[in-house]
């Protein structure tokens, strides 16, 4: 199969992105939130420009293109389900101006002299109709993308140069619209020259996902539990766990999340209506997971899977030394 490029032919066959297609969106909430503005898919194709190879002025493949070869492939793979339209979510704006209007001050620009791009977009497409409830919280099936200019090298030739893309998917939280992902879900760092290429890695992701086993995984968080002082004692070591010397962290679970996540799980531990212990003492595993990847959502869209994806393995770490004794720095 080849993969389109061209905007109206995906729109045409696939109306849900247009419009007048399917009004509601893969989330009521964002999925991320940090420096991050809401986008539409026309707005990003009608009005913002699209960067280029600096020696050949060659057009990098634009956000539009990313997430309707994405959305084409949902399609595909998950024709006789319900999908919702994608959320996309932007950061880093990158401003401009038209030749003639170089000398005008910025508060007398006419919209139409002005240019703009985003360096970083991410969006998620819903499949609401593929779920599971763990613990009272409805999953929905969720596919998504991470676009980073700053990662493209835009003064290397074209042909030669892969562009860089992340592809996930995974499930979403109903709850708290927080994206549950791991790493058989996940290609991190994908090098693609074309829209074709694009399109059989997102289908190969696809095929090679196994959502009953990520499921499983996610159930066990609920049988295992974590004290008030255990919480305090992996927060306390996670955030300590940076200022180690570096030959002292062989061996440790790496934690990606910052101190700022850290101080808003420390928060949500009292505060969060739905996975939180208003009282203290203990917490499931899965409320503790739900913590951390809420907290993501203040982290910037460049490290957001890396980070959702670590998110699990964290977790995952303490349920090998609850239930199997495995060593683990955070709670031994």
């Amino acid at each position: 199969m080849e993969y389109i490029i061209d905007n109206q032919k995906v729109l045409a066959q696939l109306p849900a992105l247009s419009p007048n297609g399917i009004g509601k969106s893969s989330s009521s909430q964002p999925f991320i939130e940090a420096n991050t503005i809401e986008m539409s898919a026309k707005e990003m194709q009608d009005q913002h420009i699209i960067p280029v190879w600096t020696t050949t002025n060659e057009p990098l493949i634009s956000h539009t293109e990313f997430i309707e070869t994405i959305w084409e492939v949902t399609h595909k793979m998950f024709g006789q389900q319900t999908i919702l339209k994608p959320n996309i979510r932007v950061s880093h704006p990158i401003k401009g101006r038209i030749p003639e209007a170089k000398h005008k001050p910025a508060n007398q620009l006419e919209p139409w002299e002005s240019t703009i791009y985003y360096e970083r977009m991410m969006f998620v497409i819903e499949i609401p109709s593929i779920t599971q409830t763990i613990n009272g919280n409805p999953l929905n099936l969720t596919i998504g993308g991470v676009k980073s200019y700053n990662l493209d090298n835009l003064y290397s030739k074209r042909t030669h140069v892969d562009q860089r893309f992340q592809l996930f998917i995974g499930f979403q939280n109903k709850v708290c619209c927080n994206l549950c992902v791991w790493s058989d879900g996940v290609k991190e760092e994908l090098g693609i020259k074309n829209l074709s290429e694009l399109g059989y890695a997102s289908e190969n992701l696809v095929n090679t996902f196994n959502a009953e086993k990520q499921l499983q995984a996610m159930q066990q968080f609920t049988s295992v539990e974590l004290s008030e002082t255990e919480f305090a004692q992996v927060v306390g070591r996670a955030r300590m766990y940076k200022h180690l010397p570096d030959t002292n962290k062989e061996g440790i679970s790496v934690v990606l999340l910052g101190d700022q996540q850290l101080s808003i799980v420390v928060k949500d531990f009292y505060k969060d209506e739905n996975f939180g212990c208003e009282t203290g003492g203990n917490m499931s595993l899965w409320e503790f997971y739900n913590l951390l990847t809420g907290s993501n959502k203040s982290s910037y869209i460049d490290t957001f899977v890396d980070r959702g994806v670590n998110a699990h393995d964290f977790s995952n770490g303490i349920i090998k030394h609850k239930t199997q004794q495995k060593p683990f720095w955070y709670l031994g």
